[in-house]
């Protein structure tokens, strides 16, 4: 069985058509959907971006830590798993975090391609005069970290010319290009790493136009380094209208990769996986951006989508609860892959097969200070520390609110103890926490 996996960086679930969105445009993953399997219960490990991409290159939880840190030459991935088979694998990635010194994300794979440019990556250094910030950024906005950092994407983007010179553009016609050398070296794992639609937002002129009409600046930006509390109401609708229309841009170039596959013959015996690492929040609670201190399922639940060929699965729903750490062991089952270590996560298939109904109790998910427990019928976040408890403690009672609008933690004492106490069995609470 071949493998494709897709993981995107900062996409949200209920940004899909095939998870009941209905504004935003996701006519290919829809598709892909269609023809697959989607997972509706799936949440985050730890967050954000590298924590939870050594869960799904390991299989491992981040406990008993979830600190920003490489890839360790005792951390067994897929990638190293297969690539000792008779797998030929490949990474292409723009996620540039990866690939600080010392992230070693490309271990045990037998080919890696970075493709330069996202957010702060240090590819470009001028011209300085080349950049017009007053094109991108409110006045209100302005500050010297959001200048700074704009002005490095900005450099990093001034030779684009057209749609097809955007990142994520860039990196599918990558996975195509690997996908046209590599496709006869059967088996092979794709994995291709895309960091839209992460920030900065900024779609082509053609989706901002198409989600709205009305921006304050000529090309508006947003992304890590604004100073959120300095956004206004006013601001909102934008903000939102540049995500959702990235999450199209994105849909448009999976979806060329996706024709690819189908046009190379490789439907009938190639698996097609769709993830990400965590939402975002838009605006909820005062909250822009994925924000630790609300630890809900707008920043915590991920997409899960799988292609099977076997077409018997098309059009599944599983609804069972299940962890980002259970990707690695689907992949070793997909795969044939008996002989490999341990992994803390389960089996995602065991779900499709229908040889279980469920595999966890209640899930964990830590981002930052902040951690959460997660069963069926509850979700509960707090902070481990006093220093900042953020919107927590909260309880959601998930059968009564499924959105998790309503805090009901004075509600429910003994709900709160009992996952609280799951909680501690895993981290250290500060005194009065």
């Amino acid at each position: 069985m071949n493998l494709i996996v897709i993981v995107t960086d900062t996409f949200r679930a209920d940004h899909l058509g095939c998870y009941g969105n209905e504004r935003v445009k996701t006519p290919n993953l829809d598709r892909l959907a269609a023809d697959g399997v989607v997972f509706t219960n799936v949440y985050a490990d730890g967050l954000p971006t590298i924590p939870m991409r050594r869960v799904f290159y390991t299989g491992n939880s981040i406990l008993p830590g979830s600190e920003w840190r490489p890839l360790l030459p005792d951390d067994v991935t897929v990638a190293d798993i297969l690539s000792e088979g008779n797998y030929t694998t490949g990474l292409v990635a723009d996620t540039y975090h990866m690939f600080k010194p010392g992230m070693n994300f490309h271990q045990g794979f037998d080919s890696w391609e970075w493709i330069r440019g996202q957010e702060s990556d240090p590819w470009r250094s001028g011209p300085l005069e080349a950049v017009d910030l007053s094109r991108h950024i409110p006045d209100h906005l302005r500050t010297p970290e959001w200048e700074a950092r704009l002005t490095q994407y900005l450099l990093n983007m001034q030779d684009r010319r057209s749609e097809e010179d955007y990142v994520v553009a860039r990196s599918c016609r990558a996975a195509m290009d690997w996908l046209d050398r590599n496709a006869a070296n059967k088996p092979f794992m794709l994995w291709l790493e895309l960091f839209d639609p992460h920030e900065p937002w900024d779609p082509p002129p053609r989706l901002r136009e198409e989600y709205l009409d009305d921006y304050p600046v000529e090309e508006l930006h947003f992304g890590y380094g604004v100073d959120t509390s300095l956004v206004r109401e006013e601001d909102l609708p934008a903000i939102r209208a540049l995500y959702e229309a990235e999450v199209t841009f994105v849909d448009e170039w999976v979806g060329r990769l996706l024709d690819h596959v189908d046009e190379m013959g490789l439907r009938d015996d190639t698996t097609i996986v769709f993830t990400t690492d965590h939402g975002t929040h838009l605006g909820e609670e005062g909250c822009l951006q994925k924000t630790w201190s609300l630890l809900n399922s707008i920043v915590a639940q991920i997409p899960l989508i799988v292609r099977h060929p076997d077409e018997r699965h098309a059009g599944k729903r599983i609804d069972a609860l299940a962890s980002g750490m259970d990707l690695a062991p689907m992949l070793m089952r997909l795969s044939a892959t008996e002989d490999h270590p341990p992994m803390d996560g389960e089996d995602l298939w065991q779900l499709v097969e229908g040889e279980t109904e469920s595999l966890h109790d209640w899930l964990l998910i830590r981002f930052r200070n902040f951690v959460a427990a997660r069963t069926d019928d509850w979700h509960y976040f707090q902070s481990l520390d006093r220093s900042d408890p953020g919107h927590g403690p909260a309880l959601y009672d998930l059968n009564a609110d499924p959105q998790e609008t309503t805090n009901v933690v004075d509600q429910h004492p003994d709900i709160v103890a009992e996952l609280r106490e799951l909680l501690a069995g895993c981290f250290t609470f500060a005194e009065g926490a």
